[in-house]
């Protein structure tokens, strides 16, 4: 649903009209738009690459400028090898822990008080990812002891009874205005600034 079905035509003109051409308005709720977390660990696995590919250009480079006889040059292959395998293992595990980290922050937020206190308090070796990167098992046991252990980590649930607004109650035997009364409430206050 774009801005304008969302405010009704009048609305959306005097919404355009008063934030003017300057200002570019849009819903992030159209997929369009990527969480933090999922960007930062994209472009950490991205940066760790490229080092890792640096350094073994670096290596090959000095090998190829190295005049020593065959055994020996053997065995410099042989433990570079080894430890290009050894960087290539230690990557893969950073990555996952970092998938890891960003998908239990991702499905805590707006649970917990503090994601990264609950995190540490979850044994991560149970919990499971998917392929797309979010978790496939594990966590809502975890989670659901932590809540009755330690129910002071979690925000409380609320029942899903439409948007809240903290501390806005209406007045007794009034009645909840529909969606056109509001939009010309609101069209009424930007046409008075």
């Amino acid at each position: 649903m774009d801005l304008k079905e969302l405010l009704g035509e009048e609305l959306y003109n005097n919404v355009m009209e008063k934030a003017g051409d300057k200002h570019k308005l849009a819903i992030v709720s159209d997929g369009n738009w990527i969480p933090k977390e999922k960007f930062n660990e994209a472009n950490t696995a991205k940066k760790q690459a490229e080092d890792t590919l640096k350094e073994r250009d670096k290596q090959l480079e000095e090998l190829k400028k190295s005049t020593k006889d065959n055994a020996e040059l053997q065995g410099q292959i042989q433990k570079l090898q080894d430890e290009n395998k050894a960087a290539t293992e230690q990557y893969n595990a950073d990555l996952k822990e970092l998938q890891l980290n960003s998908a239990l922050k991702l499905a805590l937020s707006g649970q917990a008080h503090d994601i990264d206190i609950v995190a540490g308090l979850l044994d991560k070796s149970k919990i499971e990812l998917d392929e797309a990167g979010g978790i496939k098992g594990g966590l809502d046991d975890q989670v659901k002891a932590l809540r009755e252990s330690k129910g002071f980590l979690f925000a409380e649930k609320q029942a899903d009874k439409g948007p809240a607004i903290k501390g806005a109650r209406p007045a007794e035997g009034s009645r909840t205005p529909n969606a056109e009364t509001v939009n010309t409430e609101i069209a009424n206050i930007f046409s008075q600034r």
